[in-house]
Formats: structure tokens, sequence, C-alpha cells
């Protein structure tokens, strides 16, 4: 049989035009998108658009479960999928997508542009080409981002840059495929075919939260976001290999004190690149007897989508922490 795409407009940069008040998103863009891909040889393919596109900086949590049940809906009547996707939450979103979609025995490639198509120089042609090379080739089984040169699992990418067409990278993780005037695949990369775990959950838009540490943080900055009783979890971005200001005792006592009551912190570093460690500094291993979980060397992106995850299909928080040091697609190292 020949491969059948679905490309799954969800909104972005890539679906808009010009307007007094910026980018937004333009009328009839399937459409259009479909009239200027036909002309070229490529993959059979769909188009479906979401009935209200997503302008990517208001993603919330429940546009993950929204999507994968658009895609989950049709998942026996394709090969392969495309997503088209804002650039700023993309990743955000592809994580979210490899741990709902675990086990997935075809390609779900998450794309979109930095210039939209109906614009000069736009890269949306380009990335979109790709993705669906990718959706349709049957080699790939995980949920991915492809975009300028290169294909990228998902839960290991960050949008790096603002300004250029080579906007996504993948810190912790080599590239799956380059994209040059060949593309190479790097099979062994490549999750391993494994059985389907589909879940699909309500996630709730205030169940994780983030704090970042800086010079100064103090117990009361962070109390009241702890004290939400909508909070269940929350990502701590802290220094170098998982460090915290340990000699602050008040803030400690207010870290303790939160996962006493059954929110679950995970330990993420600010850096780039690497991992948390967290007993290779007193003040890392601070965290620890308080009962920080350490985070390894997941993306933020990766972390917090992992966290919302866990939170709605764990029966506690004891094993939300188990299942959080775990590799479940391919997150962490």
């Amino acid at each position: 049989m020949n491969p059948r795409v679905l490309v799954l407009n969800t909104g972005g940069t890539i679906g808009m035009c010009r307007s007094p008040d910026g980018y937004r998103p333009m009328a009839g863009f399937g459409e259009r998108l479909a009239g200027m891909l036909h002309v070229r040889t490529l993959p059979a393919f769909e188009v479906v658009e979401i009935e209200e596109p997503i302008d990517s900086a208001n993603l919330q949590p429940a546009h993950w479960s929204r999507i994968a049940r658009e895609l989950l809906k049709r998942w026996d009547d394709y090969s392969g999928f495309v997503v088209l996707h804002g650039t700023d939450t993309m990743a955000w979103s592809a994580s979210a997508l490899s741990f709902m979609l675990r086990g997935a025995d075809k390609p779900v490639i998450l794309t979109g542009a930095q210039i939209p198509l109906v614009e000069p120089r736009s890269d949306a042609l380009g990335n979109l080409e790709a993705a669906l090379l990718f959706a349709a080739g049957g080699q790939v089984r995980e949920v991915c981002i492809c975009f300028g040169r290169h294909l990228l699992r998902g839960n290991r990418s960050s949008k790096m840059a603002s300004m250029d067409f080579d906007a996504f990278g993948s810190p912790n993780f080599l590239p799956l495929a380059d994209i040059g005037i060949d593309i190479v695949l790097h099979r062994e990369r490549l999750l391993p075919a494994a059985a389907r775990a589909f879940r699909v959950p309500e996630l709730g838009a205030d169940a994780v939260a983030v704090i970042t540490l800086h010079p100064g943080i103090s117990a009361r900055i962070v109390q009241p976001v702890l004290a939400d009783a909508a909070v269940r979890g929350v990502i701590l971005r802290s220094y170098g290999v998982g460090n915290a200001p340990d000699a602050d005792q008040q803030l400690m006592a207010v870290l303790k004190a939160a996962v006493a009551r059954g929110v679950v912190i995970v330990n993420t570093t600010q850096c780039v690149t690497g991992r948390v460690a967290q007993g290779a500094y007193a003040t890392g291993a601070t965290l620890s007897r308080v009962g920080v979980t350490p985070g390894a060397d997941m993306t933020l992106e990766s972390a917090f989508a992992k966290l919302h995850f866990l939170l709605a299909t764990e029966p506690d928080a004891d094993a939300v922490r188990l299942r959080l040091g775990q590799s479940l697609c391919g997150e962490l190292s």
C-alpha cells in the first residue's frame, strides 16, 4: 500500500498572515497549503484543521489531550502524521504527545515555520516536505520535531533560537536525522519497537508550576506557589548540577513541607547541556534530604510534560516520583 499521511494543522506561524496587530491565523490555510503541495512529488496526504487554530503562545495543557485525541481518532487510517504547530511551544507539545502516545507504531512529526507560508523566504515548505517524507517513510516510530536541518526526538528538544531557521536543538541527545542534500537517518538512535501504551488523560492547567532559582530567592517568594492547593507538582530550575541555596534554612523548610504534603518537586538544571547530579555538592545533597526528586538530563519542557502526565495517570505521589526516574520514551539518559 502507498503510504498516506495526515497533516493536522493546529495553528502557528506557518498558517498566519499579516494584520494591523501583527501575524494572525489566516482563513482557508488548509486549502491553500494543499494546493501548493499537490504540485510537488510527495507522499499522499490529507490536511485537517482543528476548529480554532492555536497561537502557540496561548497553548494550555488541555490542548495536548485535544491534539492527541485528534490523532488517535484517525490512527488506523494513516501511515503517519504531521502536526503543524507554532514554534514557541512546539517542544512542550512534542514532549507531552510522546508520553500520551507511548509505544507509537507510527511516526508523529511536529513542524512549523519561522516565517509564514505566504511570506517571501518562508521556511514552511522545506520543513513540511521533510516532515512528510519522515511521516511516510515507515522507519520512525516516535514523536519527533522536524525543523531546519534536523529531525529531533520530541521530548529531547527545545526551541533554541527566535530568529534562526534552525530554531530547535536537542542539547543532550544527538539528532535522529540530518537534512541536507541527502537525508541521513541515524537508525541506531531511534526508539526500539514497543507495545502501544496510549493514555490521554485530562490535565489540570494549574497542576504543575515552575520555580527558577536566582540569587536572593527566598521562602517568601516560593511559599505562595507551593501552598496553592491546585499545584501538585513543581519543576525546580536549579544551578549547575542541581544545586540550591541550602544556607537559606527557611527556603529549605518550605520545600520540605511541600514534599511532606504530597507535592512532587523535580530538580532540573538551568544549564543547556548536562544533567542533575544531586549529590555532587552539599548544596544539592540538601535537596535530596528534603525530598526533591532529581530530573536527570530532561529538558524543562519534557520534565514539565512528564510531571503533568504522571500526576494525571499515577495513583499517588510516590508512584509519580518513581516513574520520574525511569525513561518512559527516551526522554532521559
